[in-house]
């Protein structure tokens, strides 16, 4: 009895590893999935960036680069085809067309002479040779001027990301910590203007900046709000300055520390994840910014950013596509670099704070 109750319970055992394995896989499988259907597009750019212009404009060109292979004969270029003769398809190299028959040559074999073959050339494939088109890098680097614009989204993703970090976390201690009267009043009415759309402040902000201030044409319109600091970033900074524990503010204003040294000292060597995290958020936001800068920025054009940049190049060489994508992939290489680097110390800092993004 004892022996079919074990019995049964290895099997029950046994089952249910199997379903749990079944379900992972399953939950993997998924997921790789998902992942792969995001990274499609992030894939298809990189490979055609590395094509050439005719491969990019040839709708019978293959997914990956590759190059049509030609063979020279008699001081002259001619393209290899895929040729159907008795014995099996043959790479020869076409030298006279013809309506019903054209003429070929065997480029392993040129002294053999000229191949009479009868049908329609047009049919035939090309032959391909897979290769990669490194130059199309440093030839989009070259016309976009692609230093120029990765120098002013750097100063202007750089300045405004201390600025706005550091006015942040100001706000956010201040709500953390004081009290004040209308304190929660005014951190619901902050926390509203998150929802907010930039299109109902547009018009009134860019008649402030451009005829008011007459900043139009120069950073200053896009730099000076981001030191005031952003509600998001406040509201993320406060929530994880309420998990640091106060008896660490009270042993410092024990030893005689103050308010703002007790903020430099204490809280913001215990906050490195969620400041990073919260630079992240704006450095990412900065870098992607088109709205902004196309319009303050208009009429300056030494002035602007990557992406406005990009939208002026796709403009003006709307047909070299493979041009376009690689300036494309450039302007990817930094962000996703920094989030790699700062990935560990990014994820633990959104966690923290129990904001998921």
């Amino acid at each position: 009895m004892m022996a079919r109750k074990q019995k049964n319970y290895n099997e029950y055992e046994l089952s249910k590893r199997r379903r749990d394995l079944l379900l992972q896989a399953a939950v993997t499988l998924f997921a790789l999935v998902i992942l792969a259907v995001y990274l499609m597009p992030m894939a298809y750019g990189v490979i055609t960036s590395l094509k050439s212009k005719a491969q990019t404009s040839d709708p019978g060109a293959p997914v990956w680069p590759a190059e049509s292979v030609s063979f020279e004969y008699e001081g002259d270029d001619y393209d290899v085809l895929q040729v159907p003769t008795k014995s099996g398809i043959r790479d020869l190299a076409l030298v006279k067309k013809g309506r019903r028959s054209s003429q070929f040559i065997d480029p392993q074999n040129p002294e053999a002479g000229v191949i009479e073959w009868e049908g329609n050339w047009r049919a035939l494939q090309p032959v391909r040779e897979f290769a990669v088109q490194w130059d199309n890098y440093p030839q989009a680097w070259n016309t976009i001027d692609f230093a120029r614009l990765l120098f002013n989204t750097l100063m202007y993703a750089f300045i405004t990301m201390i600025g706005t970090v550091s006015a942040s976390a100001c706000a956010a201690y201040g709500f953390a910590r004081f009290n004040f009267p209308f304190k929660n009043v005014l951190f619901m009415i902050m926390i509203g203007t998150i929802v907010l759309p930039p299109a109902v402040t547009l018009v009134p902000t860019y008649t402030f900046f451009v005829n008011v201030l007459d900043w139009g044409g120069t950073w200053l319109p896009l730099i000076v709000p981001a030191m005031f600091g952003n509600a998001y970033n406040i509201f993320l900074l406060r929530q994880y300055f309420l998990t640091i524990p106060r008896e660490m503010e009270e042993a410092a204003q024990i030893d005689g520390a103050g308010r703002i040294r007790t903020f430099v000292a204490v809280i913001l060597p215990q906050a490195v994840p969620a400041l990073t995290a919260v630079s992240l958020f704006h450095f990412f936001f900065a870098w992607n910014d088109f709205f902004g800068p196309l319009i303050y920025l208009a009429g300056n054009r030494e002035a602007n950013p990557i992406t406005v940049g990009l939208t002026e190049f796709n403009g003006l060489y709307s047909s070299e596509t493979q041009l376009i994508l690689a300036a494309a992939v450039i302007s990817m290489i930094p962000p996703l670099a920094i989030f790699f680097l700062a990935q560990r110390v990014f994820i633990q800092g959104i966690v923290v704070t129990g904001v998921d993004k």
